[in-house]
């Protein structure tokens, strides 16, 4: 087991931070209170070649491996979660997705300007009525032609009013429950479709949120993703790749609620001394870093196996429900540390505590991660090959490239 990372990630999580430091974090506390950021960040993370940092060069990307995705999403959430769930949608949810099932012409359209950061991709799954029962939405497809009709409408679906492309699941025949699922590409522009964003969130305030509705909206049939009836296979896969990154991301939380604490506890006194000169201070420190250190253990593991081309559901579900538990942990104490400050937003951490909880909820609960843990563990779940895998990396024609 190799635990160094090479000079070219060393050199990205640099850049990555140094980002961070100028372009997120002397404006994010007006960008909170506010409900929005910058748009030209999108221009300012493509032109550092983040909006596809895990994608082959071939399609846009800058080849590196998976677990240079995670570096990204790390240091982004150290800014703030908005941040990162920005990038897990666009490159998560949405380019690798189209990487691993998209037919050479879906990734020439579609892919190339995403992983460019010319487009920005989102993920249309969760219904008002259906979030960890996926079988349960009413979204459907009817083929008419050369078309597929979709109506239905998801919601808490980031990016709603900024993104282009959306990848979107509907029923093609509801009587075969989750092997009558199906994946589509929408792109805004198509008639019918029509964003709303949500108001007055707990936490992730300057993300964009909301509902994306269809209208008898006219999806071309070369829009399949996969097949008829592969939908809930994509989702999940899907779902693989977007845990990842939010488990990665959660360990930039738990560091940002160390550095906020450790300098807390340099610079108030109490009873004569440095705060951090108290013991049970000084337990919620020393947890913090366990569950740093824990946690970028099991992300750093998944990516790996990511990169031998490896089915890592298992791996990647605890590292998500761990991670996000230690990370709103973390906050919560980081906020008990600053005492009354705390609760201001004069200091950070009270964002970071806003911004922890979410996580613990989208993307698999950790009452579903619990479940899921425990049926591995007992021999009920077993993972089932797929037909289609996320490419290992190093990414076979970069390398060609690269040797000539």
């Amino acid at each position: 087991m190799n635990f160094e990372f090479n000079d070219e990630q060393k050199m990205l999580r640099q850049t990555t931070r140094q980002f961070v430091d100028r372009e997120i974090m002397p404006y994010i506390r007006q960008w909170d209170e506010q409900g929005a950021f910058d748009p030209n960040i999108w221009k300012r993370l493509a032109e550092l070649g983040l909006m596809g940092v895990c994608i082959p060069e071939k399609y846009g990307g800058s080849g590196m491996d998976y677990n240079s995705l995670a570096i990204v999403c790390e240091e982004l959430e150290r800014g703030d979660t908005a941040f990162r769930t920005a990038v897990s949608v666009h490159t998560g949810l949405n380019s690798l997705t189209l990487l691993q099932w998209g037919s050479e012409e879906q990734k020439q359209k579609y892919l190339v300007p995403q992983a460019k950061g010319e487009k920005i991709g989102a993920y249309g799954l969760t219904e008002p009525g259906a979030g960890s029962d996926v079988a349960s939405m009413q979204t459907t497809a009817v083929k008419d032609g050369d078309y597929y009709v979709l109506n239905g409408q998801k919601t808490w679906i980031s990016l709603c009013d900024q993104a282009d492309h959306f990848l979107v699941f509907a029923y093609t025949d509801k009587s075969k429950k989750h092997k009558g699922i199906s994946a589509f590409i929408v792109e805004r522009t198509m008639p019918g479709f029509s964003s709303k964003a949500i108001k007055g969130k707990h936490g992730i305030r300057s993300g964009n949120t909301g509902e994306i509705f269809f209208d008898d909206l006219h999806v071309p049939e070369e829009n399949l993703l996969g097949e008829e009836g592969e939908g809930f296979k994509i989702a999940m896969s899907a779902l693989d790749n977007g845990r990842f990154t939010v488990a990665a991301g959660a360990c930039g939380l738990i560091e940002a609620c160390l550095e906020a604490s450790i300098h807390y506890c340099h610079e108030r006194q109490t009873f004569g001394k440095e705060i951090g000169q108290h013991q049970l201070v000084q337990q919620m420190i020393a947890k913090m870093e366990a569950g740093l250190q824990m946690s970028r253990l099991l992300v750093y593991r998944a990516g790996e196996l990511k990169n031998q081309g490896k089915r890592n559901t298992r791996e990647t579900s605890l590292a998500k429900w761990q991670a996000c538990d230690f990370a709103n942990k973390a906050a919560d104490d980081a906020v008990q540390i600053h005492g009354a400050y705390g609760y201001s937003s004069e200091y950070p951490v009270e964002r970071y505590l806003r911004n922890s909880k979410a996580p613990v909820i989208y993307e698999g609960t950790r009452e579903i991660h619990t479940v899921m843990q425990a049926e591995y563990v007992l021999g009920y779940r077993q993972d089932q090959p797929l037909n289609k895998m996320l490419p290992a990396w190093p990414f076979e024609n970069d390398e060609i490239l690269q040797r000539k």
